[in-house]
């Protein structure tokens, strides 16, 4: 029996971290099922409901309604992105509104080629609705931002603002919807629908949880083997 044991000892002991890692990916992929859940959830009650009025601190994926002057002469693109064949950028426009630090707002899809429709720049007081996007972190393979031209590539507000001169900008951006009765093709082509973030959570924690299961499979089996005469 001492010998036996000394044989499966070493291969049981070395599974335990294994196994713990594999069941704490599990469990917090199904904590983050949850999040996603009650994420989506609430996305799909603002989107339903009315704006709110836009606050200095609001919540990501909020629906808000702000009025205010666009910025038209601080204008930037944001990204890369294609639209029926023809490629073109996010028109980003900081928006000046009292009682709240300035608010850098996403207007839509427009062309790089400017040859085609104009852009509509709307002059004086404008009500604007939309939902707050969180802001993005800069990765490692984000692209150069070109600040003397105005492209960015990161939809960091605060960063954003600071290269357009505006520092102390709102730190979520404000991506604008489609208004009711919108003519198609006009420009800018905003958002018409709030995001819906993808939910594969449940997929992976089944993962997670299927390899823990595995490997305890393939251990006893590997036991019972040790055990036969």
């Amino acid at each position: 029996m001492t010998s036996r044991w000394r044989r499966i000892l070493p291969a049981l002991l070395a599974s335990i971290p294994v196994l713990a890692a594999l069941l704490a990916l599990g469990t917090w992929q199904v904590q983050r099922l949850h999040w996603k859940t009650d994420l989506l959830a609430q996305i799909a009650a603002a989107e339903a409901g009315p704006p709110l009025p836009l606050t200095q601190s609001p919540q990501p994926f909020t629906k808000v309604q702000v009025t205010g002057r666009f910025r038209h002469d601080l204008e930037a693109a944001l990204g890369a992105q294609v639209q029926g064949g023809v490629l073109g950028a996010r028109l980003v426009t900081p928006l000046e509104a009292d009682g709240l630090p300035p608010v850098l707002v996403d207007r839509g899809w427009v062309p790089m080629e400017r040859r085609s429709a104009p852009i509509a720049r709307p002059d004086g007081p404008v009500t604007v609705t939309g939902y707050v996007s969180p802001p993005h972190e800069r990765d490692f393979f984000a692209a150069t931002d070109d600040v003397a031209g105005r492209r960015f590539f990161t939809a960091d507000a605060r960063a954003i603002g600071t290269a357009l001169g505006l520092p102390g900008t709102m730190p979520g951006m404000l991506v604008a919807l489609a208004e009711p009765g919108q003519r198609p093709g006009t420009l800018p082509q905003p958002a018409v629908t709030l995001p819906r973030p993808t939910n594969s959570h449940l997929g992976y924690a089944i993962t997670w949880y299927g390899l823990a299961f595995s490997l305890v499979a393939v251990l006893i089996a590997w036991v019972i083997r040790k055990e036969d005469p």
